[in-house]
């Protein structure tokens, strides 16, 4: 089980489960359109720029060759991202990034002022493969008390792509998806498995 001591580990080629909360629990994203913002972030940040028209006039810090992202899922008041950074310095870089794009967009839209999340995010390193698909789990049943219908249906997490097979250019559901014989086993395991995933990966929750 990975320790407390594992939080803020730089490893180049590590996998790390990120979170963090609006201050004082208050919700982060309030309409579709905040949603999308982030997510739209996500996607600028992590595309080729190449691939970007007018990307030099958008001002964004671009990770494409050292982060990847393999999982994630925004909830009203907190987020959860799963990624892969590939250089000792992507995940601090990408963070600083989308948390002051974001609270910058936040803070104008709804006129409001000073800090919009509680704290530095916090992040912990994802050392064993075992790890890794039961953090991904519990990051895809993080809506389960939002939503009535299929947890696929959940607009703002990966895993519709999870279970579609085809996914943005800036999504990398392979990584874990391919540590399952296809989509279906992976689908039966976020939804049928019957062991606790929080009893697997403890203090990687990070809540």
């Amino acid at each position: 089980m990975p320790s407390k001591n594992s939080l803020k580990k730089y490893v180049a080629g590590g996998c790390y489960h990120i979170y963090n909360r609006g201050v004082e629990k208050r919700p982060i994203f309030l309409d579709d359109m905040d949603y999308r913002m982030f997510l739209n972030l996500l996607k600028l940040t992590l595309s080729n720029p190449e691939e970007i028209e007018n990307y030099d006039a958008l001002r964004i810090r671009n990770k494409y060759d050292s982060v990847e992202l393999l999982a994630y899922c925004l909830m009203p008041n907190h987020f959860h991202l799963l990624i892969k950074q590939l250089d000792e310095s992507g995940m601090t870089e990408l963070m600083r990034s989308i948390m002051t794009a974001y609270s910058s967009y936040f803070n104008r839209k709804y006129k409001r002022v000073g800090s919009l999340f509680q704290g530095r995010y916090k992040a912990a390193l994802v050392d064993k493969d075992e790890y890794l698909v039961h953090l991904s789990r519990y990051i895809h049943m993080n809506p389960l008390d939002e939503t009535e219908s299929d947890l696929s249906e959940y607009p703002y997490s990966s895993y519709k792509y999870y279970l579609a097979g085809n996914y943005p250019k800036w999504l990398r559901p392979e990584v874990v998806t391919e540590l399952f014989q296809s989509n279906k086993e992976y689908k039966k395991f976020v939804e049928d498995h019957k062991i606790d995933s929080l009893q697997k990966i403890g203090d990687i929750t990070l809540d």
